[in-house]
């Protein structure tokens, strides 16, 4: 496996709110990974150590607008990739790596995941990897989708 996941470090945390993405990606510009011993977020480090992205899990991964949809069972995940390497044919091995971590770590029986509904290509990545549609909440935007889409995979 490429990719290798460890608890984040307060650098990787500045590192990662540093930063910057292009057009409506910008939403997720100057994110700050936790560093409460509470918060469950993991540094993604390529092969040579390069730090690349982090995971995070439970309800850290959990967008506020959502508060109704997120039942207990699954386990939610949320991830960033840097932003230079974003659209690069890499996302599918990213998150499996994730999920690979995440099954040995914390046993769940099924994976959930909250995506902005503008980011097709996640979602086709989330697809190709079993996940399915749940729902569509948050407000309505311009084009008159909603904002989020929930995915969920089951084992």
């Amino acid at each position: 496996m490429r990719f290798t996941l460890s608890p984040i470090t307060e650098p990787d945390a500045q590192a990662i709110s540093l930063w910057r993405y292009r057009g409506p990606y910008s939403i997720y510009n100057g994110y700050v990974a936790a560093l409460n011993p509470r918060f469950r977020y993991h540094a993604v480090h390529y092969e040579r150590g390069e730090l690349v992205g982090y995971f995070c899990f439970g309800e850290d991964a959990r967008v506020p607008a959502g508060t109704g949809l997120y039942a207990n069972g699954p386990l939610d995940v949320g991830f960033g990739m840097r932003p230079d390497l974003v659209g690069r044919g890499l996302g599918q091995e990213f998150v499996e790596a994730g999920l690979e971590f995440a099954f040995e770590v914390y046993s769940p029986e099924s994976f959930r995941m909250t995506v902005a509904a503008f980011n097709r290509r996640a979602v086709r990545v989330y697809e190709d990897l079993g996940f399915i549609v749940l729902a569509e909440f948050g407000r309505r935007v311009s084009n008159g989708e909603r904002e989020w889409i929930l995915l969920a995979k089951r084992f």
